[in-house]
C-alpha cells in the first residue's frame, strides 16, 4: 500500500494521510513498553507515515527523547521524510501535576531550545502552544514562533485547541499552517464555527482523539481496569452510566463495521478521513498491531449510504459526558 498524502493548510507541509500521535508512549495511559514503542515508531515510518506528533511535556521530555531515538535509529530515507509536530507551554511539577500554560515570547524560545536538543534535530516542522495562555495575547506567542521560523528553527506555525476568534487573530499575525484539535464521531464541536474558519483561512486540521481515547476503538469494555495514572479514570465519558451509554453507541457502530468487513476502529478513523482532505487524523497507537489496524482505515471507502448509517448510529452530540474533566475544560477555548 502506498500511503496517500494530504496538506496541512495552504502554507503547510505535505504529510501522510494519517499521523502518529505519540503521547501514549510516555504518559497518561498507564505503562508503555519502550521497545514496543520504538518498534511502532519504526513501523509507522516504514509504512509511509510522515507526521509524528508530540509535546515537550509528554512524560516531561520522555516522549521527545523517544522520538529522537527512533529517528536516530531509523533508515536514513525514513528519517529524512519524517515531520515532527511539537506542542509546548504546559507547566508541570515533579509530582506530575499541571500548573497552567506559558506563552511568553522568552518562554517560547526556551521551550524550543530544549525540544531541539531532545529530538536531536536542527528544526521543528510544526510548533504550537498546547493551550492558550490566558495572560499572554496570542499575537505575542505566535510572533515569537514566527521569529523562530525566520531563524530556521521552526518550519511552520500551528495552533492547538483554540476557538475561531483566536484563530483569526493568530492568522492576522503570521501564516498559520495547522490547528490541532479533538475531532471524532463523539467530539464534533469544531463543525459549527472552528472548521468553517480554518477552511476560510486555508488552515489545515490535525485531528487527535479520533478513537476518543480508545472508547470507540471496539476494544474497550465496561469492566476494564485502568492502570494508575490513566487519564481515562477521571474522564467523564468513561464513568458509570456515561460509559455504558457510550459503549452502546460503539455496538451500533460495530454492526455497520461488520457489514463492511472492517473493525470498529477502522470505520471510526475512516469517518474522520471522509470529512475532508484538509483533515489529517492522528492515531494514538502504542503497539504495532494497533498501528496496523489503524492503517487499514486507508482502504475503507465510505459511500453515502455508509455515512448515513453512521450518522444514524452515532449522531452529532450523542456522546454522554464531557471530553475532559471540568478543570481541564477551562483551558480549552471554543
Amino acid at each position: 500500500m502506498t500511503m496517500p498524502t494530504r496538506t496541512l493548510g495552504t502554507t503547510g507541509p505535505h504529510v501522510s494521510a494519517l499521523g502518529l500521535g505519540c503521547m501514549g508512549m510516555s504518559a497518561l495511559y498507564g505503562e508503555a513498553d519502550r521497545a514496543e514503542s520504538l518498534a511502532t515508531l519504526h513501523a509507522a515510518l516504514e509504512a509511509g507515515v510522515t507526521l509524528l506528533d508530540t509535546g515537550d511535556f509528554y512524560g516531561m521530555g520522555h516522549n521527545e527523547l523517544l522520538i529522537g531515538e527512533a529517528l536516530r535509529t531509523a533508515p536514513a530515507a525514513r528519517r529524512e521524510q519524517a515531520l515532527v509536530s511539537v506542542k509546548f507551554g504546559a507547566l508541570r511539577d515533579p509530582d506530575g501535576g499541571w500548573s497552567g500554560y506559558d506563552g511568553r515570547p522568552a518562554a517560547v524560545k526556551n521551550f524550543a531550545a530544549y525540544s531541539l536538543q531532545r529530538l536531536g534535530v536542527d528544526h521543528i516542522d510544526v510548533y504550537r502552544i498546547a493551550r492558550l495562555d490566558p495572560d499572554v495575547p496570542i499575537e505575542e506567542t505566535v510572533g515569537a514562533i514566527a521569529e523562530l521560523v525566520e531563524k530556521g528553527y521552526v518550519r511552520h506555525i500551528g495552533l492547538s485547541e483554540v476557538g475561531a476568534g483566536t484563530i483569526r487573530r493568530a492568522a492576522a499575525t503570521a501564516a498559520i499552517s495547522d490547528l490541532q484539535i479533538e475531532y471524532s464521531l463523539l467530539s464534533r464541536g469544531i463543525e459549527d464555527e472552528i472548521l468553517p474558519t480554518t477552511r476560510e483561512l486555508g488552515i489545515g486540521i490535525t485531528a487527535y482523539g479520533v478513537l476518543s481515547r480508545g472508547l470507540i476503538s471496539g476494544h474497550f469494555t465496561a469492566d476494564r481496569q485502568l492502570a494508575p495514572g490513566d487519564f481515562r479514570a477521571m474522564s467523564p465519558r468513561f464513568q458509570g452510566d456515561n460509559l455504558r451509554h457510550n459503549l452502546n453507541l460503539v455496538e451500533a457502530l460495530r454492526k455497520i463495521a461488520e457489514q463492511k468487513g472492517v473493525t470498529v476502529a477502522q470505520i471510526a478513523v475512516a469517518w474522520v478521513l471522509s470529512r475532508g482532505a484538509d483533515i489529517v487524523p492522528l492515531v494514538g497507537a502504542r503497539r504495532r498491531d494497533r498501528l496496523t489496524e489503524a492503517l487499514g482505515a486507508l482502504d475503507v471507502t465510505l459511500d453515502a449510504a455508509d455515512l448515513a448509517a453512521i450518522e444514524e448510529a452515532v449522531p452529532a452530540g450523542a456522546a454522554a459526558g464531557a471530553r475532559y474533566p471540568a478543570a481541564q475544560l477551562a483551558h480549552v477555548e471554543r
